[in-house]
């Protein structure tokens, strides 16, 4: 069952994207269709886990913060999908 689509927190700085899309878990290969929301927060994560992991000497209590509360924001709006891509 698709989620709501709920609304950004007012902490996002991120893209906000117009449209949804397919994103496909690297790992198991598994596909979940994502709505505009949802895929916002996911690049976000994606990107903010990219940007750790690359520089770690660049990462910010706030980075860190943001990145954790991501994360949060996306179990709790859609855990099927949470579960399926980030975890």
């Amino acid at each position: 069952m698709k989620e709501q689509n709920t609304k950004l927190p007012a902490w996002f700085e991120g893209m906000q994207y117009d449209k949804g899309d397919t994103v496909k878990n690297i790992f198991s290969g598994e596909e979940y269709e994502l709505n505009a929301t949802e895929l916002s927060m996911y690049d976000f994560i994606m990107g903010s886990q990219m940007v750790m992991e690359m520089t770690p000497k660049m990462i910010t209590p706030k980075a860190v913060k943001d990145f954790q509360k991501g994360l949060d924001w996306f179990r709790s709006n859609n855990p099927r999908a949470y579960m399926v891509l980030l975890d």
